[in-house]
């Protein structure tokens, strides 16, 4: 008796070894992408200045800088793909993309769906308004308003969270057409991204951002679920640009805004 039952917990333990080492081996995921030589990148170029098309075409902002840093460390080709918003994750699901470099919130539904890299930046949302509203101040004005966000975003996620401070949600398929409307005073008020607010009130200064932000959101780069391997590399790729400078370059060339700068 005294000899089987170490026998069977040393079996037990070498089956645990087996299994740990065959999941191991079926997460070729980084295996794959270095055989290829390219990491496919996917986004919705529509998001200045995380990425967007300059007028000649040519696919430019942060997320652009960041992949190809990524890129380099790795000793890859990058490869981006332009898609729309929300099918960017089931794309992912069936192959089209290896990765989502796209301004993507890390939230628990998603972490469900997906793996994360480490975060990126922190995505702070903000209440903008026209330029001559002067009643809005804040949140706390938005009683009885109009106010509006993209679907399947960290600003739409900002705006359920205070639901019961609006009179009404309207929601587009992208923040561009939800300036639109503010513009022509369809909605009372939008919640963006601050840099993306930034972005367009020097395009059109007719709006400005007003009170505090309403929420802050870590952004990372969503991989397939599963690939923890490719989501090692990346991790570790990201480090060193954030150790390196490179990541902070990146940042104040895109990101570097303030309110102050807004109005």
């Amino acid at each position: 008796m005294n000899i089987k039952m170490p026998l069977a917990a040393l079996l037990i333990f070498l089956s645990l070894i087996v299994l740990t080492a065959n999941g191991f081996a079926s997460d070729n995921s980084w295996e794959k992408i270095k055989e290829k030589g390219e990491l496919v990148v996917g986004f919705c170029a529509q998001y200045p200045p995380f990425e967007f098309k300059s007028e000649t075409g040519e696919l430019q902002g942060f997320d652009v800088d960041l992949a190809n840093a990524i890129g380099r460390e790795l000793g890859i080709d990058v490869k981006f793909k332009d898609g729309e918003w929300q099918g960017l994750i089931a794309g992912m699901k069936k192959g089209d993309y290896d990765v989502l470099i796209t301004c993507m919130g890390k939230t628990a539904k998603r972490m469900e769906m997906v793996n994360f890299s480490d975060a990126y930046v922190d995505l702070t949302e903000v209440i903008v308004v026209r330029k001559e509203e002067n009643k809005i101040q804040g949140k706390e004005d938005l009683k009885d308003k109009v106010v509006g966000a993209q679907m399947a975003s960290s600003s739409e996620r900002a705006l359920d969270g205070m639901a019961d401070q609006v009179g009404e949600i309207k929601r587009f398929n992208y923040t561009t057409e939800a300036f639109l409307d503010l513009k022509f005073k369809r909605i009372d008020a939008l919640i963006s991204g601050l840099a993306y607010a930034v972005v367009q009130i020097k395009k059109d200064p007719s709006f400005k951002i007003v009170g505090s932000p309403v929420s802050a959101t870590p952004i990372g780069i969503a991989l397939p679920k599963g690939s923890d391997a490719l989501t090692s590399k990346i991790d570790t790729a990201l480090a060193k640009i954030k150790a390196d400078g490179t990541h902070t370059k990146i940042y104040d060339h895109w990101l570097n805004v303030s309110q102050d700068n807004a109005q």
